[in-house]
């Protein structure tokens, strides 16, 4: 609908610093802090993304420098011993890389970080060559979205196609985020709806939805006799 979802290639940071699979471990450490990174793709001849090398990749050397590890430690840090004597990018990255294709959802690359516990992720197009990376800081961009900006797309592309003949006028009023939804509708079957709707648009952080149905009449109950008397019950009763 209108200007939702963006894509991870709207928000992602074009500009890469990336490593060769012959990269040095001095050298990577140089490149993170000059480029002030904690993470970087290593890259395939072609431009593909082999894998990550990341600060947690490099300090094991330091960790295991001053001495041998234990049995049990030997046993349950394989990997980690493995790249304390690691001297290039190719025997120090996590492969195969985890990645996004530029055309996913911001929704799909938050669920990604989420599920592995990473801050960014090397993005590729459909051939798997970098195209960028995103973090988690690109993914929260979408909050800083003007209140005004996502009432219009939801009066727009929910209100007005949802709701073509209201029974009373629908107000949308957003601030810092949070969406209140007014007014009456035909079907209270579809506030349930409107709101997963609303909630999907990029920028809303909570959503009230207060829209009522018709007004409900009375229900008259025929047996009752008129001018409000009440009968009094078989049996009750008079003066003998």
């Amino acid at each position: 609908m209108g200007g939702t979802p963006h894509l991870v290639g709207d928000v992602m940071t074009r500009t890469v610093v990336a490593l060769a699979r012959r990269a040095t471990f001095k050298d990577i450490v140089k490149t993170m802090q000059r480029w002030k990174v904690s993470a970087m793709p290593v890259l395939e001849d072609d431009g593909r993304v082999a894998g990550v090398v990341s600060e947690a990749d490099l300090l094991p050397k330091e960790e295991f420098r001053d001495g041998d590890p234990d049995r049990y430690t030997q046993l349950r840090r394989l990997g980690d011993l493995v790249k304390a004597g690691a001297v290039t990018a190719e025997d120090l990255m996590t492969a195969p890389a985890l990645t996004v294709p530029a055309h996913a959802s911001l929704a799909q690359a938050a669920r990604i970080m989420a599920l592995h516990k990473v801050k960014r992720l090397p993005v590729v197009d459909d051939e798997g060559a970098l195209q960028g990376i995103v973090s988690r800081s690109d993914l929260l961009q979408v909050f800083l979205r003007d209140d005004e900006d996502i009432a219009e797309e939801i009066r727009r592309d929910i209100v007005d196609r949802l709701f073509r003949a209201p029974l009373a006028p629908i107000r949308v009023e957003v601030r810092d985020g949070v969406v209140k939804l007014t007014g009456r509708i035909p079907d209270t079957a579809f506030v349930p709806i409107t709101a997963r709707l609303v909630r999907s648009v990029e920028g809303v952080v909570d959503v009230d939805c207060a829209l009522s149905g018709p007004h409900r009449r009375p229900d008259l109950d025929p047996d009752l006799p008129d001018g409000g008397t009440t009968a009094q019950p078989s049996g009750a009763g008079g003066a003998t």
